[in-house]
């Protein structure tokens, strides 16, 4: 059945409706904040939760979740009343849960498509084509590089480091309030500087980790208090490389912590290939993490202990498994790439 026509909509809105929704947990990313930002337009007195996949895969954030609940960009959880989604491994279908997922660029756009059936979005048209372009690797290097105000917005506000502003961000969203507005304001503007500060840092440690093995970039920010995203890497290493691995996270980190734990998260470089990528990351992100997911072209996994063989251990992640885990990935990559 075509998800995208208008009374197939209505008809998910309704039922939405139905669910009486309390609590929106969704992603602390753009794409997360924006989906808020929607249903806050259609159930004005829900609150609203930042969570990551880790966490509602382990558990961390089951307390906050019931048949009240609408899951936003992340994980299924079968004690939701609905979910609504556009990663790839997140399809799983339950007769107990409201599935609103579909294969969209961004989960904003599904709830945009949803939601404006009964409530004017007019005003938030050019943004979701912002948000969709950015979650969904859509979005040129000239763009991304630009200063415009959504890419600023999305380089600048992520929930983890601040959740009550992510909050804040959404809820003026919901109400009209325009992106140069919530640049201006003087909190998420010292986000913004903080960010632009903190560029320098992150191209220290872009020259000072970067490898290239077989066109895959490999940069190391774990142990750096410091993350950035697929664009950054892709940007700077251009066409040298057909995707890049990120390693983040602390080996002290846990994911209900403040310190997330060790982790990478894979990319194509869309700004070279802009249908899609040489391989299907997932199969990297989920070689050994069953935890690990999300896009062919944009995923990430939990750094997994492993032996010599390549195979589980039950015992504490360290560092010293970044290099195993990355020995792996490479293996799968070169079965996989068509030039090796």
């Amino acid at each position: 059945m075509d998800r995208t026509n208008h009374d197939t909509d209505e008809f998910d809105l309704i039922n939405l409706q139905k669910l009486k929704p309390s609590r929106i947990v969704t992603d602390g990313d753009l794409d997360g904040i924006a989906s808020a930002a929607i249903l806050l337009r259609a159930f004005p007195d829900a609150e609203v939760i930042f969570a990551h996949p880790p966490g509602i895969r382990s558990g961390v954030f089951d307390k906050f979740i019931d048949k009240s609940t609408i899951i936003c960009d992340l994980p299924f959880h079968p004690s939701a009343g609905a979910v609504i989604d556009h990663h790839l491994t997140n399809q799983i279908s339950s007769s107990e849960v409201l599935d609103l997922w579909r294969p969209t660029m961004s989960a904003a756009r599904i709830t945009y498509s949803i939601v404006k059936t009964q409530h004017n979005l007019d005003d938030l048209e050019e943004f979701i084509e912002w948000v969709d372009r950015l979650d969904g690797g859509g979005i040129s290097k000239e763009d991304f590089l630009s200063d415009h105000p959504i890419v600023t917005l999305s380089r600048s506000i992520d929930a983890r480091e601040s959740p009550s502003t992510a909050f804040w961000v959404a809820k003026s969203i919901s109400k009209g309030v325009t992106i140069e507005e919530i640049l201006s304001n003087p909190i998420v503007e010292g986000f913004v500087q903080k960010k632009f500060q903190e560029s320098k840092i992150i191209d220290d440690i872009i020259n000072s980790t970067l490898r290239i093995e077989n066109r895959l970039a490999i940069v190391r920010f774990d142990g750096t208090g410091t993350r950035t995203g697929g664009y950054r890497i892709t940007a700077s290493v251009g066409e040298a490389c057909d995707a890049c691995i990120i390693i983040h996270g602390d080996e002290k980190g846990s994911i209900s912590g403040e310190i997330p734990p060790l982790g990478a998260s894979f990319y194509t470089n869309s700004f070279l290939h802009k249908n899609g990528g040489l391989v299907d990351l997932t199969l990297l992100a989920t070689a050994f993490d069953v935890d690990g997911g999300g896009h062919s072209n944009a995923c990430g996994c939990r750094i997994i202990p492993l032996d010599k063989f390549g195979i589980a251990e039950n015992r504490k992640v360290s560092v010293d498994d970044i290099d195993e885990n990355v020995s792996r990935w490479m293996e799968i990559w070169d079965k996989h790439h068509p030039n090796f």
